[in-house]
């Protein structure tokens, strides 16, 4: 797909959504279940059930996913097909790239042993090394607009709120 491929790709859409606003709200979800025994909760995801449990760093034993590294997934999936898009609507060509998120969690927060320790994942920095013939200055402007237009990297950069309710 080219730039004008993808304008006029998306032009009926943008049009819709200047005109009427509501219908650009696009209701997303997911769903997770304690079906599985242990620690753990499985996600249905685009691939099948994906089984989530402790890190080995919490007492897991490493057989079940990460909900961390579920976490770097979904953010580098959502950067790289922001960058895909935005490099095609600037008329970049990307011949190839290789992206990596990374993250460290101090377990302690998690684990309560220390108030002092935050829970989470610390700072996360995406590092996409591209194949490209894109002078500096337009590789950071692809950078600043992909981070702009990343819908899971701006999500990060909110709190989500948690609500826990008795079912029936």
């Amino acid at each position: 797909m080219d730039a004008v491929q993808l304008r006029e790709l998306q032009a009926p859409l943008k049009r819709r959504y200047r005109d009427e606003p509501e219908a650009a709200r696009a209701p997303m979800h997911a769903r997770g279940e304690f079906t599985e025994p242990g620690i753990t909760c499985t996600v249905q995801s685009w691939a099948g059930p994906v089984r989530a449990g402790l890190h080995p760093s919490t007492g897991g034993d490493g057989s079940d996913a990460c909900s961390g590294d579920m976490l770097l997934q979904a953010l580098l999936a959502c950067a790289g097909v922001t960058m895909r898009s935005v490099a095609t609507a600037m008329g970049i060509d990307i011949r190839s790239a290789t992206l990596t998120a990374a993250a460290d969690m101090d377990a302690r927060g998690t684990l309560g042993v220390s108030r002092e320790v935050p829970v989470g994942l610390g700072e996360i920095t995406v590092d996409v090394a591209v194949d490209t013939d894109a002078d500096d200055a337009t590789l950071a402007r692809l950078g600043e607009l992909t981070e702009r237009y990343c819908v899971v990297a701006q999500t990060l950069a909110r709190r989500p709120r948690l609500t826990v309710r008795r079912a029936g």
